[in-house]
């Protein structure tokens, strides 16, 4: 199965400090993918060259076959290159269905002109309507987005990537601020999302119990260098990443 996503020797520094050293990934369709490490490894630094936030200063970024290194962020969008966000982000002041609409015009491919000057296209309801379900919370379209918790729209921000029918999602950390239930709601979406649409899922995250849980390949990262990839049971006993982790020698004696 050849990869939907495709990392090649990713190279980027800001003034001097390297985020991203010869980074090596690899996502397939279908898979959660567990993007780990310390606090400052460059886990959302690479979240931001993946998706175009950042340029890279090296290297090279395929989707779907095709090499994006030098798209504008948009563009990569529209390709269908989801992406969530620590603190979920939604237009302020404005409804629930203004915020769906985003994910439904990107569905469609339809412009920003479009969007705002024809007819809203509710087609997504019925998809909303399952995704909701799973996600264990309903509410009005008409509703206004600061109505729901902050759970809520965790959950939510990943409903509306979902509803953009993508062929990748980029996960950063959904279960920071949730409560147990709302973590396995999440989980649900996911799992959904990859087993009855394809979809691709890099998943950033410090839970480790959610981590080896729902994740079938693991990259680790420290000071912007790949130091492990494998499986959950693989990366479990690699001494590296217990070292970056823990901060410890692991030859020395207890």
């Amino acid at each position: 199965m050849n990869p939907i996503l495709k990392l090649t020797d990713v190279n980027k520094s800001f003034g001097g400090v390297v985020v991203a050293d010869h980074v090596n990934l690899s996502l397939l369709p279908g898979e959660i993918h567990g993007l780990i490490g310390p606090n400052g490894a460059g886990k959302t630094t690479l979240l931001n060259l993946i998706s175009g936030i950042y340029e890279m200063d090296s290297g090279k970024i395929e989707f779907c076959g095709k090499d994006i290194s030098k798209m504008p962020a948009h563009n990569r969008a529209r390709m269908g290159l989801g992406r969530t966000f620590q603190t979920p982000r939604f237009l302020d002041k404005t409804d629930i269905e203004e915020n769906l609409m985003i994910a439904n015009d990107l569905s469609h491919r339809i412009s920003f002109f479009r969007s705002f000057c024809s007819k809203k296209d509710r087609s997504y309801l019925r998809l909303l309507e399952e995704l909701t379900g799973i996600a264990g919370f309903t509410f009005h379209l008409e509703d206004d987005i600061s109505s729901l918790t902050f759970g809520q729209r965790k959950l939510l921000e990943i409903i509306r990537a979902i509803l953009a029918r993508p062929k990748a999602i980029l996960i950063d950390e959904p279960a920071a601020g949730l409560n147990g239930a709302e973590i396995q709601n999440e989980i649900r979406l996911l799992q959904w999302a990859t087993g009855h649409m394809g979809v691709g899922i890099l998943l950033i995250e410090h839970s480790m119990d959610m981590i080896m849980s729902v994740c079938q390949t693991i990259t680790v990262l420290n000071f912007g260098c790949v130091i492990a990839c494998g499986t959950p049971d693989e990366i479990a006993g690699n001494e590296d990443v217990i070292t970056a982790y823990l901060g410890r020698d692991t030859d020395a004696e207890d």
